[in-house]
């Protein structure tokens, strides 16, 4: 087992990688801007090591600094968390040449599921359900406009390179294909650098479900079964739960074993989550994620399963502690995303926290690495932490987290907490009737009232 490990992040989750530490006799060593000085991950890790100005690029990114931070503390791997640098697959090569252990797969896996079409070709191979699309980069206008046709209407344009919800397009009709193949292409270009761009059949109420795999790198895999992740905003997650309610303990048995064997074959090292649009009762894949998730709280809850402990395992050659048939649903969990934001036009909403008061109780976590008196910087992400609840069954998971909802108390800046309070009371949330569209739809309408 390791003896140090560098946490290559910032925030709650740098945070959640700390407590990992501690709970296994591991040291942890904290790298940070000069904006994150008086951070909460800098004040809980052994040591820490300022790398660079507020400037992500300069410090977050900037491999030589991290890998000097390495270096200077004794640190033999590197957890790095989500975002930044945990899915550079030039980061993890780099590692490795320099001796240092990356917690998480190999660079090999992270350029494959990288790439989006290389990622869909891979997965088609190891037998796993894929949108129907063009199966490759599309050249030009004219091949998009005849592969649009023979997929049939609505399609939706997407970056092989792309993420986080840019370089998408959706054209309802062939008088709609060149906009937004060339706006896909021209977006991507500016935000990736590369502006290939393929293309799929768009799902009209899709939701968004995602297989938490766990893989050892020397060809076994476990399933930790669904997160259902449909409540979106601009292709952003803001509430997520699991087990989905959409789904059959049937389907979640054959789709997560699809995920499992997949990852297995290709002898993939550490966590991971494959992604799908879910649709009268068929799953199409559309992404594999090389890390750990924002949401990974709601499957931990619902399996009693540490996921960043697994990673350290794996990363260190041990195996994963359990077996599949020792895997077993508990319950319902569910995670909304607190953003430092001011409703409705959700701008972020940096400043001084007066006042913070994390919910509490029986079946209840806050994932933060804010407090009292601490100052939001405004060069990072917006996020400032994650409610978790969980409970027996979803009516009762519903309830709890109106309750922490309600415990719950930011102070001295605007954040996105209600909105939650608002979803809580809408019919098709209490139900689980919603799709990926849903969320959009409805703050369009709240808007207009």
């Amino acid at each position: 087992m390791f003896k140090k490990i560098l946490i290559a992040n910032r925030g709650e989750i740098a945070l959640r990688v700390i407590r990992a530490c501690r709970e296994l006799g591991i040291a942890s060593v904290a790298i940070h801007s000069t904006a994150d000085a008086d951070a909460m991950h800098v004040r809980m890790a052994d040591e820490s090591v300022c790398i660079g100005p507020p400037s992500s690029t300069d410090s977050y990114l900037d491999i030589s600094r991290i890998i000097a931070a390495c270096e200077i503390t004794g640190a033999e791997a590197v957890h790095p968390g989500y975002g930044f640098l945990s899915e550079n697959a030039n980061f993890s090569q780099i590692l490795h040449d320099h001796g240092i252990a990356f917690i998480g797969p190999s660079a090999e896996h992270i350029n494959i599921m990288g790439d989006k079409i290389t990622a869909i070709e891979t997965m088609k191979k190891l037998g796993v359900p894929c949108v129907p699309g063009s199966g490759g980069g599309v050249p030009d206008l004219e091949t998009a406009r005849k592969i649009a046709g023979e997929i049939g209407y609505p399609v939706i344009v997407k970056a092989t390179a792309g993420g986080g919800g840019r370089g998408m397009r959706v054209a309802n009709s062939a008088k709609e294909i060149d906009v937004a193949f060339q706006s896909a292409r021209q977006e991507a270009k500016g935000a990736f650098g590369n502006d290939e761009c393929y293309i799929e059949k768009y799902l009209q109420k899709p939701r968004h479900i995602e297989i938490q795999v766990l893989g050892d790198g020397k060809g076994y895999g476990v399933h930790l079964g669904e997160r259902d992740c449909s409540l979106q905003r601009r292709h952003q997650k803001v509430f997520e739960e699991a087990p989905s309610p959409a789904l059959s303990a049937e389907l979640r048995a054959e789709i997560g074993a699809t995920c499992a064997k997949a990852i297995a074959d290709i002898s993939y090292s550490g966590a991971g989550t494959i992604e799908f649009l879910y649709e009268d009762e068929q799953f199409f894949f559309i992404e594999m994620n090389t890390r750990l998730q924002v949401e990974h709280p709601v499957t931990e809850s619902i399996f009693g399963v540490d996921l960043v402990l697994e990673q350290i395992r794996v990363a260190a050659g041990l195996p994963i502690s359990f077996k599949q048939e020792d895997l077993e649903i508990n319950g319902h969990s569910i995670e909304v995303r607190i953003n430092a934001e001011k409703l409705p036009e959700f701008r972020p909403s940096p400043g001084k926290v007066t006042a913070y008061h994390a919910p509490g109780g029986l079946g209840v976590r806050m994932d933060s690495a804010i407090y009292a008196g601490y100052s939001i910087p405004p060069y990072y992400d917006s996020l400032i932490g994650k409610l978790i609840v969980h409970a027996p069954t979803r009516e009762a998971a519903l309830r709890r987290l109106d309750r922490a909802l309600g415990e719950l108390i930011v102070d001295g800046i605007d954040t996105t907490t209600p909105l939650f309070h608002a979803l809580l009371q809408e019919e098709d949330i209490q139900t689980g009737n919603y799709s990926i569209h849903w969320l959009e739809k409805w703050l369009e309408a709240n808007a207009a009232d």
